[in-house]
């Protein structure tokens, strides 16, 4: 069967087939030719074998891997796709042939497999599933579960709403959608930017499908065939944020030993049987590591054994006796199960995929969605008829509402899951609808969402005009205002008796614009008394039986972090009516006179740099797009922005300037015309280092532009590819 691939100015591979199938086998090629290294990465953290090259730094990813059983999901996800939907499953096939076959040559372009001796495998049907549920497994955050048990342990129930905000461990989104009767085309507009931890390659796939039964232009998950989260069709386009929604539950476990293995006991007070095997851990370097994987009745155990949390294996630490070790019913609660919707029903929403795709109109979206699993998203679609759609799309439980804040007791009746959640629906007010993982049509499903800034900060810019274009868009997208600064500038307000330097340092920040601009000194100087507030907060004694890391995988460690925890809840805590004895406002005091004594020399973009995440450093000397070769380390590139900025570019307050997560891709879907549409992402379309489209959209994505979508056959590049 006939395929071509074509390449616009970006090096954006569209591609048209004469068939579905052909369409995702040559997607499957495409993506293998230009991410061998990232695919084969993902492959590996699927199945938990990355530290086999890697090394031991990823050891604690590896098995969490092993333990929750990902690959093993991957499999039951996929053999009940077969059965359910064999031609979505017979897709999917087609697309891990076409990776097979072009994995070889695309390994040949990229030094990273030499550098580590890894040589290409060999993707299995299943894989493109595994790969996304390892991608989404912690999206969620069920650590934060964690932090909340131990909060609510030393600082009481109303803990929970006192850090209740969007924090470091969390993937969020801004997104909006403004109707026809606000644009100048009559027809509506969707934009907004996925916010994730920014990796190199990127983790969004610009690419175009088309074959006689559709012609889709979108952003791609590498690995995964069809485009899921956001897709123009020509008739119809789509985009989400992540809804905040709980769907993942933490059971502590009581587990002892026999003579036939491993026993758990349950809510019906008996023990029951657990599944168990042994598996060894390659670790390159070093020998290898074997771990016992259990499974409950509840779900695979992530930490923990019959012996205690640090259940004999490496680099999880701890004791048995260590905080959050113990149940509240008395005696050691030995593990922790992880419970996860497609463990549960063999089902990841892979069935959604095609039939989004060839959507037509919204009424097609919302047909689609009806299969969608996890992640759980806000979905936000507009179709050229005028038709818009505004959901929650996922499968979220219905149990107990102490499954959602913190581990329950596996041996208690209660804790069990009864069906899903209806998937709530929500309109639009004046022709607009903005999500921004704030509390919305999703309330009902989460816990802890965004505070509000980013989606107030949006309406305010959406309202103040009437009529909007896709090229007015970009505006809203670097929009660089710090919503939650007044809890901090309130504080400082009210002080008095200051040294001459900190009184100046107070003024000039009262006068601040509260914009987090790049090339703001006024912004730097806020940070650094900003960070120094959290750093003395978290110093305070009443927070110190947090400070200890407790015996959990060092993978989760993040969510139970003081400093980033009270960085992200700062606004929460300092507009607190009281707060467990802290002097707030001695710690805001000894801040402002800290950075008054040694100020910050430079902008904020001196100091706030974007660190993206590479399963391999750069060597010295490699090049890598736009930087010279030779330069080390590799140039960060200095941002504006903020957490709770529009231009969500997130520092942790208190611990580092530097941004590690930020804006994903930026997109405009403009229902008028599709060739209106526009598009970035944060480096490149190629994901070897040095290559002409590593790192060539770098420069758009720092100065807040975006490249067009190109949708005219005649302007792209027909493409031989070759092993360069």
């Amino acid at each position: 069967m006939t395929t071509e691939t074509y390449r616009d100015a970006w090096g954006i591979p569209h591609l048209r087939a004469s068939g579905a199938r052909e369409l995702a086998r040559a997607q499957g090629r495409v993506t293998a030719r230009d991410r061998a290294w990232q695919l084969e990465v993902e492959r590996h953290r699927a199945r938990g074998t990355s530290a086999s090259f890697l090394g031991a730094g990823a050891l604690s990813w590896d098995v969490l891997a092993r333990r929750a059983r990902l690959d093993d999901t991957a499999r039951r996800c996929f053999a009940a796709l077969e059965h359910r939907d064999p031609e979505t499953a017979d897709w999917v096939r087609a697309y891990t042939d076409g990776v097979n076959e072009g994995l070889a040559a695309g390994a040949r372009r990229d030094p990273a497999f030499a550098r580590t001796g890894l040589t290409p495998g060999h993707w299995r049907p299943w894989t493109p599933l595994g790969v996304w549920l390892a991608t989404h497994i912690l999206f969620a955050g069920f650590p934060a579960k964690l932090w909340r048990e131990q909060a609510i342990r030393h600082l009481g129930p109303g803990a929970v709403g006192l850090f209740a905000t969007d924090g470091p461990g969390t993937a969020g989104s801004n997104g909006w959608l403004v109707s026809g009767e606000r644009t100048a085309t009559g027809h509506a507009l969707i934009a907004g930017d996925p916010h994730r931890f920014i990796e190199d390659p990127g983790v969004y796939q610009q690419i175009r499908l088309a074959c006689p039964e559709f012609d889709v232009v979108g952003l791609a998950v590498p690995g995964v065939p069809g485009i899921a989260h956001f897709g123009h069709t020509g008739t119809v386009a789509w985009a989400i944020t992540n809804a905040m929604a709980d769907y993942q539950d933490l059971y502590r476990e009581r587990l002892r030993r026999t003579g036939a293995g491993v026993e758990a006991l349950g809510p019906d007070g008996t023990w029951h049987r657990a599944a168990r095997h042994t598996e060894t851990v390659e670790i390159a370097g070093e020998s290898p590591v074997e771990i016992e994987v259990i499974e409950t009745d509840r779900g695979p155990v992530i930490a923990g054994g019959p012996e205690g949390l640090d259940a004999g294996v490496p680099a999880y630490g701890g004791t048995a006796t260590a905080a959050g070790a113990t149940d509240p019913d008395g005696g050691e609660a030995r593990a922790l199960a992880l419970r996860y919707p497609p463990r549960v029903t063999g089902d990841l929403g892979f069935g959604a995929l095609l039939p989004l795709l060839r959507a037509r109109t919204v009424g097609d979206v919302d047909r689609a969605l009806d299969a969608w699993t996890e992640p759980v998203n806000v979905v936000q679609a507009a179709d050229t008829a005028g038709g818009t759609l505004h959901r929650v799309a996922g499968r979220v439980p219905d149990r107990a509402a102490a499954n959602r804040l913190h581990p329950v007791p596996a041996w208690r009746p209660g804790h069990a899951w009864h069906g899903t959640h209806e998937t709530p629906y929500a309109g639009l007010t004046d022709g607009v609808a903005v999500m921004a993982n704030q509390r919305g049509p999703a309330t009902p499903l989460g816990v802890e969402f965004a505070p509000p800034h980013r989606a107030d900060r949006i309406h305010a810019l959406l309202d103040a005009r009437r009529t909007w274009t896709a090229d007015g868009m970009a505006e809203i997208h670097t929009d660089t205002l710090l919503g939650s600064a007044g809890a901090l500038l309130d504080h400082l307000a009210a002080l008095d008796g200051l040294t001459p330097a900190a009184a100046r340092l107070r003024d000039r920040l009262l006068a601040w614009d509260r914009r987090m601009d790049a090339d703001s000194t006024d912004a730097a100087a806020y940070a650094a008394v900003r960070g120094a507030v959290v750093r003395n907060l978290a110093a305070d004694p009443v927070f110190a039986p947090l400070t200890e890391p407790p015996a959990y995988p060092e993978v989760l460690l993040p969510w139970l972090a003081l400093v980033p925890r009270i960085g992200f809840a700062l606004e929460h805590l300092l507009r607190a009516e009281e707060l467990y004895g802290v002097d707030r406002r001695a710690a805001v005091r000894a801040a402002l006179e800290e950075a008054a004594a040694g100020p910050p020399a430079g902008t904020w973009s001196d100091t706030h740099r974007l660190a993206p995440w590479r399963a391999l450093p750069y060597e010295p000397g490699q090049a890598a797009g736009p930087y010279e070769p030779g330069e080390e380390p590799y140039a960060e590139p200095g941002l504006g922005g903020d957490h709770d900025c529009v231009l969500c570019t997130s520092a942790v307050p208190g611990l580092t300037d530097r941004a590690a997560r930020g804006p994903a891709a930026r997109y405009v879907w403009d229902l008028s015309d599709r060739a209106l549409s526009r598009w970035v992402v944060p480096f490149g379309a190629d994901g070897v280092p040095g290559a002409a489209h590593h790192h060539d959209q770098l420069p758009l994505w720092l100065g807040g532009e975006l490249a067009p979508v190109v949708t005219d056959w005649a302007l792209l590049e027909r493409a031989e590819e070759t092993d360069d």
